[in-house]
């Protein structure tokens, strides 16, 4: 198969953003957003979602298509971010798939289903209820008994991940495990070259960490969360999880100074970013641009086309 996809991944704050327009002017792309949270309405300004002076003209997809009532998935990005990267397959152009959230990014590209469940279904629902009356020890053993191998990768008393274990048995008569060994032997739907952005230095990064943070509240970011609040966004929601969302509704509610709501956003946001690097980097597959003090986007993007004609990218 040939090479269908450009990728610009990385941590918070490193300008994927940039680099995934100078990219589609490059080669003829359109956009589509790896991006969790971009993902959901009325939540530009906590999110960084790219703003239209920032966009150049160029289409972007999958921002604010999704309202922060609903919840959401990888399986579901998974489809409708395949939707829109086969639409513009379809026209001739080159998708450049832009963002940080490498659960999303994996979904995408491998085009794998997901095990059944779904939040709210009868059969999780039945067994959160067993786990807050019977107690997550009684559960364990209980997968302990079905999937030992899935057992073993629980770390700790992990209800998310001991409820959809068991789901996954209940509703197909199939282990997790099996189900994982099954899908990755399947081809990629599409194959891609992944290009990542990072500092060369962790401080540089967390300072424009720092001096984004302190951006978001100057354009209004406590007013956004308001905003949510008043449109019947409920605070258990998945949008209102979002790093500097729920940070600020502590401050609403309250809990915490404005001072130490922001002061928070910047050390979640921080460890959020080491996070980022640590799931991008484990796949190996990725080719790296470091960035110094300052970001030269001119020679990242020599850097990038170099890699992509490598790959009969053109």
């Amino acid at each position: 198969m040939a090479t269908e996809l450009i990728c610009v991944v990385g941590p918070t704050a490193c300008g994927k953003t940039r680099m995934g327009v100078l990219l589609a002017k490059q080669y003829n792309g359109e956009v589509v957003s790896c991006d969790s949270m971009q993902l959901y309405r009325g939540m530009e300004i906590g999110t960084a979602a790219p703003t239209s002076e920032e966009t150049e003209g160029v289409p972007h997809h999958m921002v604010g298509v999704v309202d922060p009532r609903e919840a959401y998935s990888a399986a579901r990005y998974a489809e409708d971010a395949g939707r829109c990267v086969d639409d513009i397959l379809s026209r001739g152009k080159r998708p450049i798939i832009v963002g940080g959230t490498g659960l999303y990014l994996d979904a995408l590209l491998s085009g794998r289903g997901f095990a059944a469940g779904q939040q709210g279904g009868e059969v999780r629902q039945r067994l959160e209820a067993r786990f807050d009356a019977e107690g997550a020890q009684a559960l364990l053993d209980e997968l302990r008994a079905v999937d030992p191998e899935s057992a073993a990768r629980v770390e700790g008393v992990n209800r998310k991940r001991i409820i959809r274990a068991l789901e996954v048995w209940y509703e197909t008569g199939k282990t997790l495990t099996q189900h994982n060994l099954e899908t990755a032997a399947l081809p990629p739907r599409f194959e891609s070259v992944r290009l990542g952005f990072a500092y060369a230095e962790r401080e540089d990064m967390r300072a424009l960490i720092d001096a984004r943070v302190d951006e978001m509240v100057a354009h209004g970011l406590f007013d956004e969360v308001r905003s949510l609040l008043d449109m019947g966004v409920s605070r258990s929601s998945t949008a209102l999880q979002a790093i500097g969302y729920k940070e600020c509704l502590a401050f609403l509610d309250g809990r915490a100074t404005r001072e130490e709501a922001v002061a928070e956003i910047k050390l979640r946001s921080k460890q959020y970013a080491k996070r980022q690097l640590t799931w991008l980097r484990r796949g190996g597959d990725i080719h790296w641009y470091y960035w110094k003090k300052t970001r030269n986007y001119e020679d990242a993007l020599a850097f990038s086309t170099e890699i992509l004609s490598q790959y009969g990218v053109s």
